[in-house]
């Protein structure tokens, strides 16, 4: 006797009794990059649909996310060139684009969360994530944590809402935690960037932050492509060191990175859906090759079926849209 399947699949209420995984507007973070200026709205060539911009036009896109549903933004800083060094010293400049940025989106937008990006890579005139070792031409790990205690107190006593620590240094969780606890900041939550590979797919990103490394590359940091057991260790070392959410990233070449960790791991998992997985999307739309919208949602829910919980994404708002009409 064989078992006939198709008897759930012929009716679409039956159908969504026995889905296994959905899709939700309060699945997805979306990802914002702010510059220096006024009535600034740069898009970017490689990525249709995302822009740098002002201050004064991310409080406008604020509003507009928070009508379409969308409840959580990740903050990235793009300084001008003259106020990178070596160090990355405005990262922790409590005037900076980021500080001011979490101040005016808070006081505007209470109801938003606001998670900001920590790291160096953007505000270093090297583009690298955080300080040099010239011995070993690389970054300084234990150098760098000191300044990522920094950077991660001036962004707490801004206001935001939860870190997010992408440079990929060892121990960088339990140096910010402990930062963090020691001045008063026991309930805000980390979202590591625990497991994060040096990949090709940050391209774009890297056109829209302003933050491609100026010798070099990220290897000597960031997770070998092709190394599963030690992707799924990093992300138990952070949660061993007290983070809060664990992140994959990229997200679409590494699900079963994601799925060995939900399998090892019951904190929340986040994926971040990356700019060159963005890219290709929007460039197979572009030459009317793809049903776009369908394959977006079907992109987003294979995150959820690996078993993330969480979505970074720049198709929130076109997700969000097309799941309000459902």
């Amino acid at each position: 006797m064989f078992r006939r399947k198709r008897r759930l699949r012929l009716n679409s209420v039956m159908r969504n009794l026995v889905c296994e995984n959905t899709l939700n507007i309060h699945d997805f973070i979306y990802p914002l990059f702010i510059v220096e200026g006024r009535d600034i709205k740069n898009e970017i060539d490689s990525m249709p649909g995302v822009f740098q911009m002002s201050l004064d036009n991310i409080l406008r896109e604020c509003e507009s996310l928070q009508n379409l549903g969308i409840e959580a933004i990740l903050l990235f800083g793009v300084p001008p060139q003259y106020k990178k060094d070596s160090n990355g010293s405005y990262a922790w400049n409590s005037d900076g684009i980021i500080p001011q940025s979490i101040r005016e989106i808070k006081k505007h937008f209470p109801q938003l969360y606001v998670i900001a990006d920590v790291c160096f890579c953007e505000y270093t005139d090297h583009g690298h994530c955080g300080i040099l070792d010239s011995k070993i031409q690389s970054v300084d790990n234990d150098a760098t944590l000191l300044n990522l205690a920094r950077q991660s107190i001036v962004l707490a006593q801004s206001g935001v809402d939860m870190l997010a620590p992408s440079a990929m240094m060892d121990g960088q969780i339990i140096t910010m935690r402990n930062a963090l606890d020691a001045d008063g900041f026991v309930n805000l939550p980390i979202m590591s960037y625990s497991t994060k590979f040096a990949s090709a797919y940050y391209g774009p990103f890297r056109e829209v932050a302003q933050s491609s490394p100026n010798f070099g590359d990220r290897k000597s940091y960031q997770e070998d492509g092709a190394n599963a057991r030690e992707a799924i260790l990093e992300s138990l070392n952070d949660e061993s060191e007290g983070a809060d959410i664990l992140m994959v990233k990229p997200a679409l070449a590494y699900l079963d990175i994601v799925k060995s960790i939900r399998e090892k791991s019951l904190l929340p998992l986040a994926v971040y859906n990356v700019s060159g997985e963005y890219a290709l999307l929007k460039a197979g739309q572009k030459l009317g090759i793809i049903d776009y919208e369908k394959v977006m949602l079907e992109t987003l829910l294979s995150f959820k079926r690996a078993g993330a919980d969480i979505i970074i994404t720049y198709h929130a708002k076109e997700a969000a849209k097309l799941l309000a009409a459902k």
